[in-house]
């Protein structure tokens, strides 16, 4: 491949996914290559994927064929966790060239370079996940508001659904100094807020020579930095401890937003699943960081159709999920998975009382969004804005992460200002007022 050759990049599955092809899209610009869009004729496609479910899988097959419908000609590489656990799956697809695993996917462009001196479909590259120790570094650059910066790979937890630990080995961390690095590279683009990413965030601290905990590195990053808003992505509801909410709580940086995976509200399930707690640690946590910051967002993970999963058990999780003052909630329909603990078992959910259980929880998630929402109406809250929409408006996000828009000639591109939220339009955005902004307000802790 010539230095001037293109390359187009799609991107599967989670923030963690789009911090890692954002680095490995800079490498490629680094080489000298074109960057197209994935919609466009390319000289290759690089498809990074994610396998947690079925549908993901899927996914994956019909990037390839998209990819191959722009340019029959091109060069197709398919990178990621499905790589990894299905190398040789991926390889029999038709027009696929090459596969990486997890620890060859940062190579890319040199494995690119060298596509046309191979012959052959279907070329596979794949390390054992259980010898990778390395911390590959990643985070995302786009629009300037919003960067996800990956502080931590692999998970050691071995729940009974998950094949994560399969696709990505080991828990591992980047070291602070390695990441204040980052954040300060971060800086220097005027990036407005940075989404602190990971496998199992709180689990951070896993695999360094120093000693450190995600608590300390999120206390390294709030007096050492100048970004305007941190995020903690994902934590762990048994890792979510008393310090760490008390921290976001008086915090001048970290939003008041947590997003705790559930999986189950009944025990016996989360027993079942081998997850590391229990349903009353899970409400302790949710009430103490309402306790603390009434107006905190938090969302939740929920798996239906675990096997097993009696009427009663799914009665049960409803139940539990209705009291909660959760503000939205990611639901997930069981899907079996190779070489999991749960894919031999026998009392597999039928697939219909799957998606009839799908279907309950999201209509519970849009219920509890809107009385959320609702909630927050008629107070004012910090706003930070994105590109102007092509209908004109303005959009942001609040620090408890409810999307706002405004109307207002001056462009407000990541900026931080006070909104008060007046109404809610019909898909869940807020009709806001922009207020004056005051240098004595301090922004994070209204509400």
């Amino acid at each position: 491949m010539s230095a001037q050759s293109s390359v187009a990049l799609h991107t599967l599955g989670c923030k963690l996914n789009f911090s890692e092809s954002s680095s490995i899209r800079q490498r490629f610009e680094d080489r000298g290559f074109i960057i197209h869009d994935f919609s466009e004729a390319s000289d290759v496609y690089v498809i990074n994927t994610c396998s947690v479910t079925e549908f993901a899988d899927r996914k994956c097959r019909s990037a390839v064929r998209k990819a191959l419908r722009q340019n029959p000609s091109a060069r197709v590489i398919v990178i990621g966790c499905y790589a990894q656990l299905k190398p040789q799956e991926i390889a029999s697809i038709e027009g696929v060239d090459l596969v990486l695993g997890a620890a060859e996917k940062f190579n890319v462009v040199n494995y690119v370079e060298t596509l046309s001196q191979q012959t052959g479909k279907g070329l596979v590259h794949n390390t054992d996940i259980q010898t990778i120790n390395s911390f590959e570094e990643a985070f995302s650059f786009g629009d300037r508001t919003r960067s996800f910066l990956k502080v931590q790979d692999g998970c050691d937890y071995n729940c009974s659904f998950c094949t994560i630990p399969l696709a990505r080995g080991k828990s591992r961390s980047g070291s602070m100094n390695r990441i204040m690095s980052q954040i300060k590279e971060l800086e220097a683009k005027d990036v407005g807020e940075v989404v602190l990413t990971g496998v199992n965030i709180g689990d951070y601290g896993k695999g360094l020579d120093e000693q450190a905990s995600f608590l300390d590195l999120i206390r390294e990053v709030e007096v050492s930095s100048s970004i305007k808003r941190f995020r903690i992505s994902s934590i762990e509801p048994n890792l979510c401890s008393d310090e760490i909410i008390k921290f976001v709580s008086s915090s001048t940086r970290f939003m008041p937003h947590f997003h705790m995976p559930l999986q189950s509200g009944s025990n016996a399930i989360l027993a079942q699943m081998r997850r590391r707690y229990r349903k009353e640690h899970y409400r302790d946590r949710v009430l103490y960081i309402k306790e603390l910051m009434p107006h905190a967002c938090i969302g939740a993970d929920v798996i239906v159709g675990f096997p097993g999963e009696r009427e009663e058990d799914f009665e049960e999780t409803l139940s539990f999920l209705q009291e909660l003052p959760l503000s939205y909630l990611h639901v997930f329909t069981y899907s079996q998975r190779t070489d999991t603990l749960a894919a031999d078992r026998t009392d597999q959910v039928p697939l219909r009382v799957r998606r009839d259980r799908n279907a309950v929880l999201r209509l519970l998630s849009q219920k509890k969004h809107r009385a959320f929402i609702e909630e927050c109406l008629e107070s004012t809250r910090p706003v930070l804005f994105e590109p102007v929409r092509s209908d004109g408006n303005q959009h942001g996000y609040t620090d408890n992460y409810i999307k706002v828009q405004v109307t207002d000639a001056e462009s407000l591109l990541n900026q931080v200002h006070p909104v008060e939220l007046t109404t809610i339009l019909g898909d869940m955005t807020v009709r806001g007022k922009l207020q004056k902004k005051s240098p004595a307000v301090r922004l994070t802790s209204t509400g």
